[in-house]
């Protein structure tokens, strides 16, 4: 009989290792060892990894007991849904992109299950049933982040590679390096699944790069679940060099199933109990003297004095000129006119739980810059449970409207970059607002929730750290 000898040095998971024992003490032909180990590895799964106690319920038993206690009302789309992703959660368990064993180097990787991709109208339970479904994975290696904010991360880890090669030497062409297989060999060790809430995407520098990210990532065996307001054919609808993009569609629909959750029910519009009046106009009496009262009485349970604060994110300076321990005072121009973006709002919902946005304008198609940055502003705060105070110059319903002169002086000086008339721009979601108009029905949605008892007080760090 032939002897096996296994380094002292190797880890091996404890599936493996429970199977390793066996060759010890049992008398196997070499025909049934050799099957055993090709099951065990082939299969990519661990029977130990990230077990729950014994008893625990998945996410389609949690979403139907949610229904039973009256907390959800009972919705055919989203329990479809919520069929089909319990039914990954199962598929899922024990399962890692990573070799498990000693062995596993010697077999074929585990092939992925494929991830799913659903969309829908704004409010209608998306985030919400992936979110069950994510807390229900039993893995370590698992995240979930707002689409925006992982893009941002990626950027980052391209320039920190980018400045980690050598410097070009005086006289000789840099070499060409392309750091996306890298980036996504580095994500795809973090994580096996991966759960995006609003993937969107209207940045071209984003929209260059998905394809040969996304392909990487699949390959070495990420799972993709994810949410957005628009079906995969319509992302990235009608901007620039979209051409370059479509390919990527493709990639996508390759590895995840699309799954369509529609009810025509924005839930997040439904009635509510309310935190009181959180939403102001501009037009009604001694409404700032009003919401410097309820700043103060905000303040006035913070153990801090009201002041300025200068941020520091990613090496530059971000002035708030009114502040107070986890409350800030801001006006729009602040937050807005300024060319701020995801990671400085990021950044904010580190350090406040409450802000206030003074004096939002009208927002046409001249402010779509301003729209833009209004949108990505309530999509970081609603995602990381930030509470906020509005004074603005019209009701929510009406707040950004499509009309306006979309040729104004800056319009004109990217056509002319572009080498693009008039005609040519207008199709293009950069200059229509089109990509504006359909993002900020998901803003007043989320804006509408944020104002609900049951967001408000979940928002308030103060109580919970109290807890």
């Amino acid at each position: 009989m032939a002897v096996w000898y296994l380094p002292l040095s190797v880890k091996m998971s404890p599936s493996a290792l429970m199977g390793f024992k066996c060759v010890l003490t049992t008398r196997y032909s070499s025909r049934k060892l050799l099957k055993s180990l090709i099951d065990t590895c082939r299969r990519g799964y661990s029977v130990e990894s990230g077990a729950r106690p014994a008893g625990s319920r998945g996410p389609l038993d949690h979403y139907g007991g949610l229904i039973r206690d009256g907390a959800l009302r009972e919705d055919e789309h989203q329990k479809a849904v919520m069929q089909t992703l319990d039914q990954l959660h199962k598929t899922l368990r024990g399962y890692s992109n990573t070799p498990m064993s000693f062995f596993s180097k010697f077999f074929p990787k585990p092939k992925a299950p494929k991830g799913y991709y659903i969309y829908g109208d704004v409010g209608t339970g998306k985030t919400m049933v992936m979110d069950m479904f994510y807390s229900y994975v039993e893995t370590e290696k698992k995240k979930r982040v707002h689409f925006h904010g992982f893009m941002l991360d990626v950027h980052k880890r391209i320039h920190r590679l980018k400045q980690s090669m050598p410097k070009r030497k005086a006289g000789k062409m840099a070499k060409s390096y392309d750091p996306i297989a890298p980036i996504a060999a580095e994500i795809s060790e973090e994580a096996c699944l991966l759960c995006f809430d609003e993937f969107q995407v209207t940045d071209i520098a984003d929209a260059m790069i998905l394809k040969q990210l996304f392909e990487n990532l699949f390959l070495n065996g990420v799972v993709v679940v994810a949410t957005s307001n628009r079906p995969p054919e319509d992302l990235y609808k009608n901007g620039l060099q979209r051409v370059n993009f479509v390919p990527f569609i493709a990639v996508l629909q390759k590895y995840c199933q699309t799954l369509r959750l529609d009810s025509g029910i924005d839930y997040r519009r439904r009635n509510r109990p309310s935190a009181g009046k959180l939403y102001f106009l501009s037009s009604e009496p001694d409404v700032d003297a009003t919401l410097d009262k309820k700043f103060d009485e905000l303040a006035f349970k913070q153990n801090d004095i009201t002041r300025p604060r200068v941020l520091n994110v990613n090496n530059r300076k971000v002035r708030l000129n009114k502040a107070c321990g986890t409350i800030a005072d801001c006006t729009f121009e602040e937050l807005c006119d300024r060319p701020l973006g995801a990671s400085d709002y990021l950044e904010m919902c580190v350090l406040f739980d409450t802000i206030f946005i003074r004096h939002i304008p009208l927002l046409t198609l001249n402010q779509k810059s301003q729209a833009r940055r209004l949108i990505t502003l309530v999509d970081t705060l609603y995602d990381q449970k930030v509470r906020v105070v509005i004074l603005a110059d019209h009701p929510l319903d009406d707040l950004f409207v499509h009309r306006g002169e979309s040729g104004h002086e800056e319009s004109h000086v990217l056509m002319d970059d572009l080498g693009l008339t008039r005609d040519e721009a207008s199709s293009l979601s950069i200059f229509s607002g089109e990509e504006e108009m359909f993002a900020f029905q998901r803003t007043v949605s989320r804006l509408t929730e944020m104002q609900s008892e049951k967001y408000w007080l979940e928002g308030d760090r103060s109580a919970t750290s109290q807890v």
